[in-house]
């Protein structure tokens, strides 16, 4: 099987030649008629890497998307969000073409130079979200969408001026806010995906906490929980904060705790030893969490059990 070559695309002018699209009328932010873009026969063996953001919405394209760890389908009509230097690859499916429709916005960094989005553009978690979960939109969202990249469009068509970039900036920051609303809506209402998420979390805390190479690795951090579900650690720490009201380290630290009464109600182990079993190096470290977790001293809820 032959081996899949990366591909760099360092321009929109570049991305624009290599889609069959013409010239782009501003070098550095363009709005591509998804229907219009012509796909390269070797795009399946490709992974690409873009050198600006690409935030889009698009239908029919006969295709998955590998992107991080997830695969995603285009049957629904999905948005989402690529930052710059984040590794992607199109597979096409076989059989003719359906109806395609939809839009790509490409931003160049250098559009947002000497901005404040500069800066925020890179705190909107979806841009890590997208390495987990697309973002599905309604009707009512979807025209809610269209109609800011109808505006930006209208914006750069007509002559650039002092203005322009001003006004595009305020438009795509709509966009941006838009979404993380319709993100929020998403983690509440496609419960049964994120439910599978906590499931899978419960099972990989019991399993680590099971595992004697606890006393090796000592307690299991948020970055390795995020990595072991194919997440981020913002997704995960947003994801559970929305469904539970608490943190990814707080989710540990109850998993910790449920074990560690397991043990002292049902083991003679000292305090020490349990805390040593439970990845702490200090065994007051161990007690003090406890206590600040149950309002009692390990001894104290030993104690009330005999």
């Amino acid at each position: 099987m032959a081996s899949t070559k990366t591909q760099r695309i360092k321009t929109i002018t570049e991305f624009h030649q290599l889609r069959g699209l013409p010239k782009p009328e501003h070098p550095l932010i363009s709005v591509v008629d998804y229907t219009k873009i012509r796909r390269p026969p070797d795009i399946s063996a490709v992974n690409w890497v873009f050198d600006f953001y690409q935030i889009s919405v698009k239908k029919g394209i006969n295709a998955k998307m590998k992107y991080g760890q997830q695969e995603y389908d285009f049957d629904e009509g999905i948005m989402f969000f690529i930052a710059p230097n984040q590794v992607f690859r199109i597979e096409a499916e076989p059989g003719p073409m359906a109806e395609r429709s939809g839009w790509i916005m490409l931003i160049h960094p250098d559009f947002l130079w000497n901005t404040p989005l500069a800066k925020t553009i890179k705190q909107y978690e979806y841009f890590d979200y997208s390495v987990n979960e697309a973002l599905f939109l309604s009707e009512k969202e979807e025209t809610t969408v269209n109609g800011i990249i109808q505006n930006i469009r209208q914006e750069y068509h007509s002559n650039i001026d002092l203005f322009s970039q001003r006004i595009i900036i305020s438009h795509i920051e709509a966009l941006l806010n838009y979404s993380e609303r319709f993100y929020q809506r998403q983690f509440i209402t496609r419960k049964i995906t994120n439910h599978k998420i906590l499931d899978r979390l419960e099972a990989l805390l019991s399993d680590y906490f099971n595992n004697d190479d606890i006393t090796e690795k000592g307690l299991p951090t948020v970055q390795y929980i995020a990595h072991a579900l194919n997440v981020s650690p913002k997704y995960l720490s947003s994801l559970l904060k929305t469904l539970t009201g608490q943190s990814t380290q707080q989710h540990i630290h109850d998993k910790l705790i449920e074990k560690a009464k397991e043990k002292l109600s049902t083991t003679g182990l000292s305090v020490s030893e349990i805390a040593y079993e439970l990845g702490f190096e200090h065994p007051q470290s161990f007690s003090k969490l406890f206590k600040t977790k149950t309002r009692q001293s390990p001894l104290e809820f030993r104690a009330s059990f005999n």
